[in-house]
């Protein structure tokens, strides 16, 4: 594979921050500088900065991300969720969550089983309870459930629940940027709060806003069979 993937494969570093790593000749691979896109094995010697590295051991973290951190792991950004959490360790988050809204992201150091959660193929669920500026009608259930259009695209159909009078529980199999905002605002309402309560089989019970967990075995296990 090219030795961008295998860097983030092994969770030493995000594919960009490899990229910057060897335009800046600090990675070898068999005593001889890397160059971008480089293919490699992993029985290859890779040293950056004249250190081996190897696979690390793997990070699996879910996060109740509260409004204002900003899901990327670029640190020019403020208040970015990789310096929010502050761990320590190399992490990048699984997909985004947008700055107005909270709840459930994951973060990890696992490039491949991050892939596997985000390929729009797999429809993998993800579940929200979302507050609008008012209350709507019954009507608004089946459309949003039916699909909107939304930047020229329509939307999978999703399962949609009442929860109050204007609040309401949708499951996603998608990830369209800012969607249920798009998709409440084309049939003419606004979110006035977003809240993430699950990742396929990883839910948010239990952990306070602003407050992660690590993953159990068992909740790893599941997600890389998914």
């Amino acid at each position: 594979m090219r030795i961008n993937k295998l860097l983030s494969n092994y969770g030493y570093c995000s594919r960009r921050e490899a990229n910057r790593l060897i335009e800046n000749n600090r990675v070898m691979v068999n005593g001889i500088l890397c160059t971008q896109g480089q293919w490699v094995e992993e029985e290859d010697i890779i040293l950056i900065d004249n250190k081996q590295i190897s696979s690390k051991d793997k990070i699996y973290i879910a996060l109740n991300k509260p409004v204002g951190i900003t899901c990327t792991s670029e640190k020019t950004v403020k208040a970015n969720i990789i310096d929010y959490i502050n761990y320590g360790e190399y992490l990048f988050p699984v997909g985004r969550l947008d700055k107005a809204s909270q709840g459930l992201i994951l973060l990890t150091n696992d490039g491949e089983l991050a892939n596997k959660v985000l390929e729009s193929d797999n429809h993998h669920e993800k579940e929200y309870v979302v507050t609008l500026d008012i209350p709507f009608e019954d009507s608004f259930i089946t459309e949003m459930s039916q699909g909107v259009e939304i930047c020229g695209v329509k939307t999978r159909n999703c399962k949609i629940i009442r929860v109050s009078e204007n609040t309401f529980k949708i499951t996603l199999t998608q990830g369209l940027n800012k969607q249920i905002r798009r998709m409440s605002k084309a049939l003419g309402y606004s979110v006035v709060k977003l809240e993430r309560i699950r990742i396929l089989n990883i839910k948010i019970d239990g952990i306070a806003i602003g407050k992660w967990r690590a993953l159990t075995n068992d909740e790893i296990s599941e997600l890389r069979n998914c």
